[in-house]
C-alpha cells in the first residue's frame, strides 16, 4: 500500500445509487445510473460507489455488470455482510467491497458497522473477499475499538462514518463539530499508523467537506446523495467538478 500524506491527491468516489432511485420510482430505464457513471469518469471522478441493497431499492444486480463494462473507473460495491451479497461480490469482482450495516426500514445507512461485535460473522466474509483480490473496506464509526477490530479482521481499508459531523453542521453546534472533527482526525491517524487506509463519507456537502478533506491521512471521500441532489439543478458534471475543486483547495 502506498504511504498516505497530504501531498497525495484525495480521491473522490461518487455514489450513484440515487440516480437508480429516481429510475425505479417509475419502473422504467431512465435515468440510467450507467450514464451517471460515464459522466463521473469524464469529469475526473476517481471511482464509482454503488450499494446493492437486499431489497434492491435502487441499484439492481444487472447495473453492476453494466457499470463495470461502461467505465474503467474502479467500482466500490457497498454490501451487507450476507452470503447472498458475498456471492454477488465474488461473481462481479469489483475493485473494492465496502461492508456496511443494513436495515430494511432505514432510509439510508444510519450508522457505522459494529466490526468489534460482529467479528465472527465478518471474518469469513472479509477473508473470502481478500482471497478474491477484492479490497475490503469496513464502514465504521470513528472509534478506537472499531479501528482495532478492523485491524484484527485484516481489513486494508476503513471508511469513517461522518454522519455525526454532518448532523452537527446542520445544527450549527460548534462544540459538536469540533468534537467530531477531533474524533475523525484521531481515528484517521490511528488507522494510518496501523497500516489501514482511511476513507470517509456520509452527509458530506459543499458546506462541510473542506475540514474533512483537510485531514491529511484520508485517501478517499465517498459522496453520493448530495451530489445527485445538486445535479438536479446544475447537472452532474458541474456538481462533481465543484466538489472536486473544494477537496483540492482543502489539500
Amino acid at each position: 500500500m502506498m504511504p498516505i500524506s497530504g501531498q497525495h491527491k484525495l480521491r473522490l468516489g461518487v455514489n450513484i445509487d440515487h440516480v437508480a432511485t429516481i429510475r425505479n420510482a417509475r419502473g422504467g430505464d431512465h435515468p440510467d445510473p450507467v450514464r451517471a457513471a460515464k459522466i463521473v469518469a469524464e469529469c475526473g471522478g476517481d471511482g464509482i460507489t454503488a450499494h446493492l441493497r437486499e431489497d434492491r431499492r435502487h441499484i439492481r444486480d444487472e447495473d453492476l455488470r453494466r457499470i463495470q463494462e461502461a467505465t474503467d473507473l474502479p467500482l466500490n460495491l457497498e454490501m451487507a455482510a450476507t452470503e447472498e451479497m458475498l456471492a454477488i461480490a465474488l461473481a462481479h469482482k469489483p475493485h473494492a467491497a465496502c461492508i456496511v450495516p443494513e436495515k430494511r426500514e432505514e432510509r439510508t445507512t444510519e450508522g457505522g458497522l459494529d466490526a468489534a461485535g460482529l467479528h465472527n460473522q465478518l471474518a469469513p466474509i472479509v477473508s473470502q473477499l481478500l482471497d478474491a483480490d477484492i479490497k475490503v473496506s469496513l464502514f465504521i464509526a470513528p472509534e478506537e475499538r472499531q479501528i482495532e477490530a478492523s485491524l484484527r479482521l485484516g481489513a486494508p481499508i476503513v471508511e469513517l462514518h461522518t454522519g455525526e459531523y454532518a448532523h452537527a453542521h446542520l445544527d450549527g453546534d460548534g462544540e459538536r463539530i469540533a468534537a467530531e472533527m477531533r474524533r475523525l482526525s484521531d481515528m484517521a491517524a490511528l488507522a494510518a499508523k496501523n497500516g489501514i487506509e482511511p476513507h470517509a463519507g456520509h452527509g458530506l456537502t459543499y458546506e462541510n467537506v473542506q475540514p474533512i478533506a483537510a485531514i491529511p491521512q484520508l485517501a478517499e471521500l465517498n459522496i453520493g446523495h448530495y451530489l445527485i441532489g445538486e445535479a438536479v439543478f446544475f447537472g452532474l458534471e458541474k456538481a462533481v467538478l465543484k466538489m472536486r475543486d473544494l477537496m483540492d483547495e482543502a489539500r
